[in-house]
């Protein structure tokens, strides 16, 4: 970490214990204007990202739980009237989609290159309850509710005179590919990316994933078999027939040794997230996609498998011969990575794409 960064750090440390301090004087004087000014230093103190080439400004959407989601919305510097945008769609994780200590990740690189390197604009929607977004802590918010915010921001668009809201480019990171076209809703769009991602139920995903962390784990072929024979009936209570992983096993305790999260979700979602997964058909989501379609995947990749992302671009193009192209990575991981570095190559892939429907019909 830099010293810049080291004092930023410490700037926003310090303010955030002001904060703290002051919100209690505020809920027992009532001092709303005392508690809103700190909010705005607290903000100000706040370590942010920062590009060579774009400049970026931040806003708020909402959802129907009455979230409040933070928005970035970046375009390139010294731009002149409308810009195309690409309009990213994140992952699985409660992780933040800002990145104000730079590249710490393989999205976080893939996100920053972009918005520093193409030339167009860019939005990002931040999660319930991650960095400054306010209401549902992460960890208990839904699908439903995260939706929501993504399809905020897509119509929030109209109001920056500086985006070109009819060229847009929707990437979806991970788990944010599979669900790609539900954001735009009827919104024609220029192109869908979908990077890591699925296309077929969660049902079929979590199975799938299960045989290959416990053949990963160096289980019997036998053990495993074993495995998948319980985790689809316990799959099938938890996603299909909606019950918590802790109302599976009071019913089934002989799988207690099979679960490894909590008895109320999963990897930081609750069940409910999942469930409303489950509950999607992206089957018909996919064949409706009349706008072209990348498909990106990395042949190193034990997230999602070649089955769940090349589900996307044989749906569509068998409605759409031609529509959808797949590109696998050799060597490349779930975080675009080979041999431990970021695959700059997958930059380039995208940027060569979107520069090209970007540019159809203009």
């Amino acid at each position: 970490m830099t010293a810049s960064e080291k004092r930023s750090t410490s700037l926003w440390a310090l303010a955030c214990g002001r904060f703290l301090v002051l919100a209690r004087i505020a809920a027992i004087f009532g001092v709303t204007a005392l508690l809103q000014s700190y909010v705005a230093v607290a903000q100000q103190a706040r370590p942010r990202e920062h590009f060579q080439n774009a400049e970026i400004q931040y806003d708020w959407v909402g959802n129907s739980r009455g979230d409040k989601l933070r928005t970035f919305i970046t375009r390139p510097k010294n731009a002149s009237g409308k810009v195309p945008v690409l309009f990213f769609v994140g992952w699985l994780s409660c992780d933040s989609v800002e990145y104000a200590q730079g590249e710490t990740d393989g999205f976080g690189a893939l996100m920053l290159r972009l918005i520093d390197q193409s030339g167009y604009a860019t939005v990002r929607t931040e999660k319930p309850g991650v960095g400054e977004s306010q209401g549902t802590p992460c960890e208990k918010s839904d699908f439903q509710g995260e939706l929501e915010g993504y399809q905020a921001a897509f119509d929030a668009m109209g109001k920056y005179e500086f985006l070109d809201s009819d060229r847009v480019i929707v990437i979806g990171l991970s788990n944010g590919g599979g669900f790609g076209p539900l954001v735009p809703r009827r919104h024609p769009v220029r192109g869908f990316i979908a990077a890591g991602s699925w296309g077929r139920t969660w049902y079929e995903h979590m199975i799938e994933n299960e045989r290959v962390r416990l053949t990963s784990e160096g289980k019997s072929a036998a053990e495993v078999n074993d495995a998948i024979k319980a985790f689809s009936q316990f799959y099938d209570l938890y996603l299909i027939q909606r019950q918590t992983p802790g109302e599976v096993l009071r019913q089934h305790p002989q799988w207690k040794g099979l679960w490894y999260d909590s008895a109320d979700g999963q990897y930081g979602r609750p069940a409910a997230f999942y469930q409303q997964l489950q509950a999607l058909n992206l089957g018909g989501v996919w064949q409706n996609v009349e706008a072209p379609v990348l498909v990106i995947r990395g042949s190193k990749d034990t997230i999602m498998s070649r089955a769940d992302s090349s589900a996307i671009a044989e749906t569509v193009n068998c409605v759409h011969p031609g529509k959808a192209r797949y590109v696998e990575v050799e060597g490349m991981t779930h975080g675009f990575s080979v041999d431990r570095k970021f695959d700059a190559d997958v930059v380039t892939t995208i940027l060569n794409w979107a520069k090209e429907q970007l540019a159809a019909g203009k």
